[in-house]
């Protein structure tokens, strides 16, 4: 007779080891990585990261949006911000305009669905708009990340993706859209073999889903 293993607290913190894992893992895969007690010195430290007048698409995240970063950026009249601009054009007959600045913006902020041990950063979307700037179009690019989405492998950063972030994404945006939420594309940053392009903000609290 077997003993179920018991359900991955996705939502819980992880603890400094295994942050430590995962920033050292990261480091050695050509990241820059950072580990910060929480979305204020993240917030903080944005500011400095991203020079005055940079071009910035922030992606969708409910990290971002908590930690109040992405108010900072789109409205606060510091940088040309993309996703307004965006916004305001129209999406048929500025379909390929929208597409190429999605893509290819100065700095692109987020975060990700998932963190492993070993060093990868696990990315969901429906749309697929980030992906882009996240996977190399972007100058450079900065995930704020939360304790809670370190897990200890790809699999297990799957799992996570499936059973916690869709879940409560499709929550959010029947309230907001009206409809659910998908896992279209998945995005796995394993390296990065540009020195300086891209930076981890890993928190020691969490946030976002």
């Amino acid at each position: 007779m077997t003993t179920p293993m018991p359900a991955t607290p996705y939502a819980d913190p992880a603890p400094a080891q295994r942050l430590e894992r995962a920033a050292a893992a990261l480091t050695a895969h050509g990241f820059t990585v950072e580990v910060l007690d929480d979305a204020a010195a993240a917030r903080t430290r944005i500011k400095d990261l991203i020079p005055e007048g940079a071009s910035v698409f922030t992606g969708a995240s409910e990290t971002l949006r908590l930690s109040g970063i992405d108010e900072d950026i789109n409205t606060g009249g510091r940088y040309q911000a993309i996703k307004p601009r965006a916004l305001a054009m129209d999406r048929v007959t500025g379909a390929n305009d929208i597409r190429r600045l999605l893509a290819s913006p100065d700095v692109i902020v987020g975060s990700v669905a998932a963190l492993t041990e070993t060093g990868s950063l696990v990315v969901a979307s429906g749309s697929g708009s980030q992906l882009p700037g996240y996977a190399g179009g972007a100058a450079r690019a900065i995930w704020v990340v939360g304790a809670q989405k370190v897990v200890p492998d790809l699999d297990t950063a799957l799992q996570r993706v499936e059973d916690h972030c869709l879940p409560l994404e499709s929550a959010r945006t029947r309230e907001a859209y009206g409809w659910s939420s998908a896992v279209n594309r998945v995005l796995i940053l394993n390296a990065e073999h540009l020195p300086g392009r891209g930076t981890v903000l890993l928190l020691r609290e969490a946030i976002g889903f």
